[in-house]
């Protein structure tokens, strides 16, 4: 019997991320105390694993996976995987996890902090990254998890976690007096998620701003109250307190905001980018300084003022909310697109990174393609 086994594993040009290669090493079988091996079974590719590659350094997303490999890394995913070797106690053999994955056939973790919900990778190289990240839930006891709705959950879950803080950190400081929000990348999954969440809670009205060809999508999801393209900002009214909400990076597109709502722009609010990894630069505009929105700094505030079981029910119920508005047959708004294999998650990565997406569409790899 081989003392090892074979792991195909997919990496991104750290300075190209557009380009990705398949190669394959190997992973010694032996464990020591406390560790686990999972054949990663499927994973989301969507922008927001682009987002996180383009964030790689500046966030240390790099770290999660090293690869050995110098300007090579593993873009994370997020999916689904089984314990197929355990040494450590209260994780068994044939289990399912939800959590952050590398886009590979199998990864070696050390379980710490064991519990019913699951556990935390304590593998040195990760304590000192962002924790949201190194925790691995247990199926069998996420009060959220539904077989039958696996895709959603790595397609929504992931994303849904920054549109709900999003929105709870606007409402926590009650929209910084905006009476408007103006969202830009208004398509994006993230984007929408936001607005959803704001939907009848809120008394300020949310703007869309999208492409021309997005903009009946954007139409046919009923959060926002209306949509312009980039090339219609000045149709919208600048004499009313604004906030831009900003999930494109574009700084043209910034420029263009802040030029237009001038001193009734009263916050503008950096959620992310897959294309622009020079956030926050000083561009030397009218109006406030962009600030970055991080989601765990908000769960954070929320663990220490609801604590952290209201958090996950609050997350929980929203979430499932989502995902039943989302996939109602009635007015799909997501069609899950599954395909398999690395030559696969390769080609979407490519079309995510130069925006050849079709905003309806979330995309799912199955890995394992022995079942």
């Amino acid at each position: 019997m081989s003392d090892s086994l074979n792991v195909t594993r997919l990496l991104t040009n750290k300075r190209a991320l557009g380009e990705s290669r398949i190669d394959t090493v190997e992973m010694p079988l032996a464990l020591a105390e406390g560790e686990v091996i999972l054949k990663i079974d499927r994973v989301a590719v969507t922008t927001n694993n682009i987002t996180y590659a383009a964030f790689g350094d500046a966030m240390q997303y790099w770290g999660f996976f090293p690869t050995g490999e110098p300007g090579w890394g593993h873009m994370p995913a997020w999916g689904f995987a089984d314990v197929i070797r355990s040494n450590a106690e209260g994780v068994e053999v044939g289990e399912r996890f939800y959590g952050y994955y590398p886009v590979a056939s199998h990864i070696k973790m050390k379980a710490v902090r064991v519990k019913r919900r699951g556990f935390y990778d304590g593998a040195e190289h990760r304590l000192h990254l962002t924790s949201a990240y190194n925790q691995y839930m247990r199926c069998s006891a996420d009060p959220a998890y539904r077989h039958a709705l696996e895709n959603y959950q790595m397609l929504v879950r992931p994303l849904f976690i920054t549109s709900f803080m999003g929105a709870d950190f606007l409402q926590d400081n009650d929209f910084f007096g905006a009476r408007q929000i103006v969202v830009s990348s208004a398509s994006s999954k993230t984007a929408y998620g936001t607005a959803f969440c704001l939907m009848g809670k809120a008394d300020v009205r949310l703007i869309g701003v999208t492409s021309a060809g997005n903009q009946e999508f954007v139409d046919g999801l009923g959060c926002y109250h209306e949509s312009v393209t980039y090339e219609q900002i000045d149709r919208l009214r600048a004499d009313v307190p604004t906030l831009y909400l900003d999930f494109s990076g574009n700084e043209d597109l910034r420029a263009k905001i802040h030029h237009r709502f001038a001193d009734f722009l009263v916050y503008d609010c950096f959620a992310g980018s897959a294309q622009n990894t020079s956030f926050l630069r000083d561009t030397a505009l009218p109006g406030p300084k962009p600030e970055f929105y991080f989601a765990p700094v908000q769960i954070r505030k929320r663990n220490s003022d609801w604590g952290h079981d209201v958090v996950n029910q609050r997350f929980n119920a929203a979430q499932m909310d989502f995902i039943g508005w989302v996939s109602d047959e009635g007015q799909l708004r997501m069609e899950v697109a599954e395909s398999e294999g690395y030559e696969e998650a390769r080609r979407l990565i490519k079309n995510l990174h130069v925006g050849w997406i079709d905003p309806q569409k979330g995309h799912v790899v199955r890995l394992d393609q022995t079942a």
